[in-house]
């Protein structure tokens, strides 16, 4: 790893000495947030946002009511669900039998979500090794920020 020349204070202090009274003096610990996503060609692969949309459909069996617990129209739903499905060339969603029954996932949609939530989980752990490293406090990830 390169290291860099960090910029000197207003006081010529060199930052990083300035910000070692940060490690005692924090009783806060600011969380790491992540904005990752896949792309081909410009366009929208497969994103957290997407992972997040199908485990909400997987729990609630409904494309309107997954929709409505993220915020967003059905319309708005099932044209990112049709979106990924070209772009993977797979079918993520599918009838649970007759249309009133419900949707669920198919056996692609439920291992697309969870090979991306593994790959953002290790994203994740790398950039909390990374920052524990980097800076002199404590950061935490998304998901340790409630305990």
């Amino acid at each position: 790893m390169t290291t860099h020349a960090l910029p000197s204070g207003s006081d010529g202090a060199n930052t990083l000495q300035s910000l070692n009274h940060l490690k005692a003096e924090t009783t806060t610990r600011p969380t790491i947030r992540l904005h990752i996503w896949l792309e081909s060609q410009g366009e929208l692969y497969f994103g957290i946002g997407r992972a997040q949309l199908l485990y909400n459909i997987q729990s609630y069996g409904s494309i309107k009511k997954a929709a409505q617990n993220m915020g967003m129209s059905y319309r708005a739903a099932w044209g990112k669900i049709q979106q990924s499905e070209q772009a993977l060339g797979v079918k993520l969603v599918e009838h649970r039998g007759a249309k009133r029954e419900g949707v669920r996932l198919t056996r692609e949609g439920e291992e697309i979500a969870d090979m991306f939530l593994a790959w953002f989980t290790a994203v994740e752990r790398c950039a909390l090794s990374s920052a524990d490293s980097i800076f002199p406090f404590q950061v935490t990830g998304f998901e340790q920020a409630d305990i």
